[in-house]
């Protein structure tokens, strides 16, 4: 994990080197005091030479406005370095997100991702401006200082030095609580982002519903839970730093006590005496910023931890000799597939069948029958547990991802629309189409009208996911990006089933104009937009249990038949 950390320094070693030359010089200026301090009180002052104290003052005062400089450069472009290696590690963390499968997603809440993607690193920032600079000025101080003690009395030095293992000690014992403490609240804090990520996200359903109170209720439970993680951490961290700071008190006692006693003994003599007491505290002052550090360090090495482990998370499988450069017909044929998801039974065993480059296929069924499980495997968003999924003739894991979903298009009940125009959600079809192809598309969805009565037409903003568009646009802008992308595969779940049926019929005549040419896979609630498919698949229970067309099934009197029947008799009652 150390060697992942330090990767990160690679790009700015030229100016970490200059911080850690200005940190050195920061250290080696802060120990001029003490050394100026014994000069003129063992020389200056019983000489009288008022001219070499008022020059020791002011090589002191130059020597702290250089250190006034340094400090200015460090605190700066420290932070500098921290941030830039903060980008660069969001930049890889977003990266290999974008390269998980559907499965990670399935299993990790977004607000719980964002978390890791945010707080997280910022602490690591932290960390990464502070850590080097405060062992490095710390580590120089402290070794630099007690062989300055030792030069003014050895044995004085070597006393003060034999409390250094009680403090190295009792951090070393207290800091495993406070490392299990801040991990913990870690997890919490990603429970309460994941927690107010959902309640945004469906703020409108709860106003709709009037569950306020509840989610508030929700929330609370979370924050309640953050408290406590949060009580636990901070006692451990308040035990820590109260014995810490116990043990650094010791380091005076045991200094007054024994200086004294060497004073009245005249094994020192009162000037080295004022002048160790004073360099006392360069020894324990970076002993005590190392102490303070620890929260710090905690904090930034956990943050690093929880990046490290979304970064060890497995990639999409990826054949590395899979086609490129591959002009996809449109041929599918399944053959054999079984699957299942990692967390539930069964869901698809032992499919086979074949879809004619041109065709147009729908799929039946009851709910979770396995109907958009097999428009997922189309573009390889799972991997199957048995079988293989052939696209031409030629197994989907032997075609790269990029070349296998350009080829597809889908259009699902749920439409997803990113925050900004229409246009750009137009354009995410095909990103560097012009604006006529543009212009073709929206008109080709049957949404172009709409557009041009907006104010600002194609540069309308839609608001987050789409909020300032009906159900029905915005499943028009989502059928315009498709014609944008012109795919060769069309996928269409459920696409206009929760539609009003003037809506529908509208985007029914779109859908049948995007299907034309096209291999389509349709999976269908209402059985009355199918009628015309080439080939109805009825699954059920992870199985094809008939296949046909409208004609032939309703004549066979089976399940296809009977749920025909039903709606059919439902809409005529209504």
């Amino acid at each position: 994990m150390l060697k992942r950390f330090i990767s990160y320094y690679k790009p700015h070693r030229k100016l970490f080197a200059l911080d850690m030359l200005a940190s050195l010089i920061i250290s080696i200026i802060g120990m001029c005091y003490p050394i100026v301090t014994r000069l003129v009180f063992k020389t200056y002052v019983p000489e009288n030479n008022v001219k070499m104290i008022v020059i020791c003052g002011v090589a002191l005062f130059l020597l702290y406005f250089v250190r006034m400089l340094l400090k200015f450069f460090v605190q700066y472009y420290g932070h500098i370095i921290g941030v830039k290696m903060q980008a660069k590690m969001r930049k890889d963390m977003f990266e290999h997100l974008e390269e998980l499968p559907y499965s990670y997603y399935d299993e990790h809440e977004t607000g719980k991702i964002m978390s890791r993607l945010t707080n997280d690193l910022v602490d690591v920032s932290e960390l990464a401006h502070h850590g080097p600079e405060n062992f490095f000025i710390c580590g120089v101080m402290v070794i630099g200082s007690f062989v300055y003690l030792c030069t003014i009395n050895w044995i004085l030095a070597l006393i003060i030095f034999a409390c250094v293992p009680i403090l190295v000690v009792i951090s070393l014992v207290l800091r495993k609580n406070m490392t299990e403490a801040f991990s913990e609240t870690r997890k919490d804090v990603a429970k309460i982002n994941a927690q107010v990520e959902s309640s945004i996200t469906g703020i409108r359903v709860t106003k709709a519903f009037t569950n306020s109170e509840k989610e508030v209720e929700k929330f609370q439970k979370s924050n309640n839970s953050y408290i406590k993680s949060r009580s636990r951490a901070y006692k451990a961290m308040g035990l820590f730093h109260s014995s810490t700071s116990f043990a650094v008190d010791l380091f005076y006692v045991v200094c007054i006590i024994s200086g004294s006693l060497f004073a009245i003994n005249s094994i020192i003599d009162l000037s080295d005496y004022l002048t160790f007491v004073v360099s006392v505290s360069l020894f324990i002052s970076p002993l005590q910023t190392l102490i303070n550090f620890v929260e710090q360090y905690q904090n930034g090495v956990t943050g690093f931890k929880r990046f490290i482990e979304i970064m060890e998370e497995k990639p999409e499988f990826t054949n590395q000799n899979a086609l490129e450069n591959i002009d996809i017909k449109g041929e599918i044929e399944f053959k054999n597939v079984s699957f299942n998801y990692r967390s539930s039974d069964q869901v698809l065993n032992n499919i086979s069948f074949k879809i004619n480059k041109g065709e147009k296929i729908a799929l039946v069924g009851e709910s979770g029958g396995g109907k958009t499980t097999i428009c997922h495997l189309i573009p390889n968003f799972y991997q199957v547990s048995e079988g293989e999924v052939l696209v031409d003739n030629i197994n989907i894991n032997n075609i790269s991802f990029k070349a296998l979903r350009r080829a597809i298009g889908i259009v699902q009940q749920d439409v997803f629309l990113f925050n900004g125009t229409i246009k750009e959600n137009i354009l995410y079809g095909k990103l560097d189409a012009t604006d006529e192809d543009v212009v073709e598309a929206s008109k080709r969805a049957n949404i172009y009208d709409y557009i041009m009565s907006l104010p600002n037409g194609f540069d309308s903003e839609i608001g987050e996911r789409g909020v300032r568009l009906s159900g029905g646009q915005k499943q028009r802008l989502s059928i315009a990006r498709v014609f944008l992308k012109n795919p060769s595969i069309l996928i269409l779940d459920e696409a206009t089933s929760a539609l009003d049926n003037t809506t529908e019929i509208m985007i029914q005549n779109a859908l049948n104009e995007l299907a034309k040419g096209r291999t389509t896979l349709i999976v269908a609630h209402r059985l009355s937009t199918i009628k015309n498919a080439d080939r109805i698949l009825v699954i059920n229970h992870g199985e094809i249990v008939e296949s046909g067309s409208h004609k032939e099934l309703l004549d066979s009197e089976g399940i296809y038949s009977k749920l025909y029947n039903q709606q059919f008799n439902d809409s005529y009652l209504s």
